[in-house]
C-alpha cells in the first residue's frame, strides 16, 4: 500500500533499448522491416487458407488461428517498442500497460493450445489414419478451435483482477520495451504474492502441460513413423509434422529459456535478448518456416499467383 508521503503514478516510464539509440535509425529500421514481415506473412498464411479449397483442412485451419495469433501478439508489442526506440524511452498509464500485458498473455495462451491441438490433429492423421476423418470431423476441429482463444483470454482475466489492485507509488521505471509480468511486479509496492501464484498456476496449465501433452503425443507419432517399412514412406510421413515440430521447438524453448533460467537485475541486455527471442523472432520464423517447407501452401501461392496473371494478361484467341 502507499503511504502518506507516497505518489500513486499516473504513468510508467519505459526505457526501451538502453545503450542502443546512438544506433537507433538503423534499429527502427530493421524492426520495422521486421513487423512488416510477421504481418505479411501471416496475412498470407490466412488469405491462403480461406481461399484454396484444398488447404481447408484441420492442419491448416489450425495453421490460420496461429497466424492469426501472432498477428494479434505482435501488434500489441511491436508497434509501441518502435515509438520507444524512435523517442529513446516513453510513457504508459498503468491501465493501459495492464491491458497490454492481458492480451500479450491470453494470445500466448491461446498459441500455446493451438500447438497442442496441431500437435493431436497429427497424432490422429499418422497413428490413426483409418479413423482420422471420423474422428476429426468438424464438429470437433470447431472445439479444438474455439477454446484455446476462450480458455487463454478469459483464465487471464482472473489474473487481471488481481493485478488492477495493485498499487504503484515506488518507482515508476519499467526496464523492458513492454509491459511484461516480473516488471509490472518490480515496480508495485503491493503484495504480490497471490498474483504470482496465479500466474505460477496458469502457466503450468496452459503452456507446460500442453508442453508435455505434446512430447507425448510426438513420442507415439515417432514410433508409428518408425514401423513404417519404406523409408519413402517414413519421410513422407515426418515431412507433414516437421514445420509444426519447428515451431514448437522454437515456441516453448524460448518460452523455457524465459521463464525457467531468468537473469538476474545486473544483466538486462540479456534479458532483453531473450524477450526478442519470443517477441520477434518466433513470429517472424513461424510463416517462413510454413511457406518453405510445406508444399501445399506452395501450392496454394501457384494457384493465386497464375490465377492473378491469367486475369492480368488474357490469352486473346
Amino acid at each position: 500500500m502507499c503511504g502518506h508521503n507516497q505518489t500513486v503514478f499516473s504513468e510508467f516510464i519505459m526505457l526501451g533499448f538502453k545503450g542502443i539509440y546512438s544506433i537507433k535509425i538503423p534499429v527502427f529500421v530493421g524492426f520495422l522491416l521486421t513487423y512488416f514481415v510477421i504481418l505479411i506473412g501471416n496475412l498470407l498464411i490466412i488469405v491462403l487458407v480461406s481461399v484454396c479449397y484444398h488447404l481447408n483442412v484441420p492442419m491448416y485451419i489450425f495453421l490460420k488461428n496461429l497466424a492469426l495469433a501472432d498477428i494479434i501478439f505482435t501488434t500489441n508489442i511491436m508497434p509501441n517498442m518502435l515509438y520507444i526506440i524512435l523517442k529513446e524511452g516513453g510513457n504508459v498509464s498503468p491501465i493501459g500497460c495492464l491491458i497490454q500485458y492481458y492480451v500479450f498473455c491470453g494470445s500466448t495462451y491461446a498459441q500455446s493450445l493451438i500447438l497442442s491441438a496441431m500437435a493431436f490433429d497429427r497424432y490422429l492423421a499418422i497413428c490413426h489414419p483409418l479413423r482420422y476423418s471420423s474422428v476429426m470431423d468438424h464438429k470437433l476441429c470447431h472445439h479444438l478451435l474455439t477454446w484455446p482463444w476462450v480458455i487463454g483470454f478469459v483464465l487471464m482475466l482472473v489474473e487481471m483482477v488481481s493485478l488492477f489492485q495493485l498499487k504503484f507509488c515506488g518507482p515508476n521505471v519499467i526496464e523492458h520495451f513492454f509491459c511484461d509480468f516480473v516488471p509490472i511486479l518490480d515496480i508495485s509496492s503491493s503484495d504480490t504474492s497471490l498474483v504470482r501464484t496465479e500466474d505460477f498456476v496458469f502457466s503450468i496449465m496452459l503452456v507446460f502441460v500442453p508442453f508435455i501433452f505434446v512430447v507425448l503425443t510426438y513420442h507415439c507419432v515417432f514410433v508409428s513413423i518408425l514401423r513404417i517399412s519404406s523409408m519413402a514412406g517414413k519421410w513422407k510421413a515426418f515431412s507433414t509434422c516437421s514445420a509444426h515440430l519447428a515451431i514448437i521447438f522454437i515456441f516453448y524453448g524460448t518460452q523455457i529459456t524465459i521463464y525457467m533460467f531468468p537473469v538476474g537485475g545486473t544483466s538486462y541486455h540479456e534479458n532483453t535478448l531473450k524477450s526478442l527471442l519470443y517477441t520477434v523472432f518466433t513470429p517472424f520464423i513461424n510463416p517462413i518456416l510454413y511457406s518453405m517447407r510445406n508444399t501445399e501452401i506452395r501450392k496454394g501461392l501457384k494457384l493465386i499467383f497464375c490465377r492473378r496473371n491469367a486475369k492480368t494478361h488474357p490469352v486473346h484467341g
